[in-house]
């Protein structure tokens, strides 16, 4: 029964049996067009004759080829129930040839994965007490050969492992791999859902670089995206002649912003053909984690759309319900078939339990990103120092709903592109203020609960927004200025990652404090970060270019506190150093016994531990 619960969307192992496979007499083929007339198998094994190869129907189309081997180009010729044929790659390869060609490879996936000490240790790895830190990158622009070409997988894996270590991030993330036709779509809008994109080789070179990050430590997380798909013809739109896989009403089918189609949550047979998508990535290539996009275009009918341009659920409201029902299969599915893996959601509302368990009526998704912490934030910082006094609670309302949801904080490659400029370009004052606001930013960031995302290029200040076309900034390196930001991520990154009291509360309330919220007056906020296991950490953060001498703070404990990091040490681009310890009294303040004094350097990050 290999396509029991195909039609009711509970099959996530269509991968299995659609598609392209090989056997010693040739490939067997299988497609799913229930509204054709005929289908048949044409390429270059048979000089793209749509009557050489008829595949046995109607429904899921079948038949077995002789002389096909692998590399073997193809596609499927469909003749609808009316007009005339036409050609279409398979929604189930699992290669395509290099774009613009659009054609489908047979394609074996067999690797011998060296692994396995990575596979049983990733579940503890990946756990909501453990420090989880994500870098993101766009593989066609995170390095580049003198001749301008991209570097391929292979290439990858070893620069990326060397890299991601050294800097102390814990998990990469893709953006889209899967095969997409237009490249500054960034893999977005796809076309091969179970198809890695050939510009940077082959689904075993890929599988080596998963590999190789594997076994040097690093998590991978991938970008997956069943909230939309590319319109272009070669692919899943109007597949069989009919709407097949986007939904018949354009309300419904079509995405306004993008330009892009919009799958039918509503048909069984799509639910699993997603399914099988997010099951095959996992399962065939090792990855770690799906970080799920556009979340909150598939929950909303009316999600960037104008009255009348929507039709509303049966209840006549705006949430769509088997999107909501869908996303709830995918998370259990997910997580009952690959223990150890985790499921992200970018979703920009208040939409309740997106990272509470299905059981509870939530989505089911392990992690959310926090929108509004980063919306709040980055305009906070864009203030003249002067006014942020005015704004503080931008900062400090986050607070109020951080344990609503299991926040990711991410910084992503959307706040660095359609002329946001780079997150350094939006730091107001001189340059040497706008590393300091940078530094500052990322300090806060990795003091505040929640699991850390940062986009590449952004943690060495690269000056410009990214473009897809070139590479991150490298050269930027040689000035102390850049090279002291990054030197300031590595030092955050292997402090939350040796410190228990960063992680292990990050999503319970016993894990921070405000030591004071309310200086506005001085734009300082502090805080405290505790854990059961681990020592507590102080942080202080002078949002002003105003140094604060003999500025004291409440904190929980007599004793010496130490300088664990400072922002304005010399090494990350600072003028320090200043004092490596402090002693407390027993003046009380801000509800705590004892209190220290301290000199807060100007747009700054002190972070202070008992000794």
């Amino acid at each position: 029964m290999p396509f029991l619960g195909f039609s009711e969307g509970r099959h996530s192992r269509l991968h299995d049996h659609l598609g392209a496979h090989l056997h010693a007499d040739g490939a067997y083929f299988a497609v799913w067009a229930p509204n054709a007339r005929a289908v048949s198998v044409v390429g270059d094994f048979n000089g793209w004759n749509h009557e050489s190869d008829p595949l046995t129907g109607p429904g899921i189309w079948t038949g077995t080829v002789p002389n096909v081997g692998e590399g073997s180009t193809y596609k499927y010729h469909i003749e609808p129930q009316a007009g005339m044929g036409f050609l279409k790659s398979d929604p189930f390869a699992f290669a395509t040839e290099l774009a613009p060609k659009t054609a489908s490879v047979v394609w074996d996936l067999s690797y011998e994965w060296q692994d396995d000490e990575w596979m049983r240790s990733r579940g503890d790895i990946n756990r909501h007490d453990k420090p989880i830190s994500i870098y993101e990158l766009h593989l066609g622009s995170w390095k580049r050969h003198p001749n301008g070409d991209s570097f391929s997988y292979r290439e990858m894996g070893p620069a990326l492992a060397e890299y991601a270590g050294t800097m102390g991030y814990t998990h990469v993330e893709l953006m889209p791999v899967n095969e997409h036709p237009y490249y500054p779509s960034w893999g977005y809008q796809a076309t091969g859902f179970f198809a890695p994109t050939s510009r940077y080789g082959t689904p075993q070179d890929l599988m080596f670089m998963i590999d190789y990050l594997h076994q040097h430590g690093i998590g991978v997380i991938l970008d997956w995206v069943p909230a939309h798909f590319a319109e272009d013809d070669a692919a899943l739109a109007g597949f069989d002649g009919t709407h097949l896989y986007e939904h018949p009403d354009p309300r419904k089918g079509a995405h306004p912003d993008w330009g892009t189609l919009i799958f039918n949550y509503e048909r069984g047979e799509v639910r699993s053909f997603l399914l099988s998508s997010a099951d095959f990535w996992l399962r065939h290539y090792h990855i770690d984690g799906l970080r799920v996009d556009g979340v909150a275009s598939m929950l909303y009918l009316d999600y960037s759309r104008k009255s009348g341009e929507w039709a509303p659920n049966e209840f006549g409201g705006n949430e769509n319900l088997a999107a909501v029902t869908f996303l709830q299969d995918m998370n259990a599915s997910v997580y009952g078939e690959h223990p150890g893996i985790i499921t992200i959601a970018e979703e920009s509302t208040a939409w309740p339990g997106v990272s509470r368990p299905t059981s509870e009526g939530g989505l089911g998704f392990g992690f959310k990103w926090d929108m509004g912490w980063m919306h709040d934030t980055l305009h906070y910082l864009s203030n003249d120092p002067l006014y942020r006094g005015y704004h503080i609670n931008e900062l400090t309302f986050r607070m109020i709903y951080a344990y609503n949801e299991n926040f990711v904080l991410a910084l992503s490659h959307d706040e660095v592109v359609h002329g946001k400029g780079s997150l350094l370009s939006r730091m107001p004052g001189y340059r040497p203020d706008q590393f300091a606001n940078l530094r500052l930013l990322y300090g806060y960031m990795f003091g505040l609960p929640g699991k850390k995302h940062l986009f590449m290029g952004c943690d060495l200040a690269q000056a410009g927004e990214w473009n897809h076309d070139g590479q991150v900034d490298w050269n930027a390196l040689v000035d102390p200025h850049h090279s002291g930001v990054q030197a300031w991520v590595r030092a955050l990154n292997h402090l939350y990652r040796d410190e228990p009291s960063l992680s292990e509360w990050d999503y319970d309330h016993r894990g921070f404090n405000w030591i004071d919220y309310q200086d506005s007056s001085a734009s300082v906020v502090s805080f405290l970060r505790r854990s059961p296991s681990g020592r507590k950490l102080v942080f202080i953060c002078n949002f002003t270019p105003v140094a604060r001498d003999g500025y004291r703070i409440g904190v929980p404990d007599a004793g010496t506190w130490q300088v664990v990091l400072d922002s304005n040490d010399e090494p990350f681009g600072g003028t320090g150093p200043g004092p490596s310890a402090v002693s407390s009294d027993s003046m009380s303040m801000h509800g705590q016994a004892h209190s220290i004094e301290l000199h807060l350097p100007p747009l700054s990050v002190l972070i202070l531990g008992q000794v």
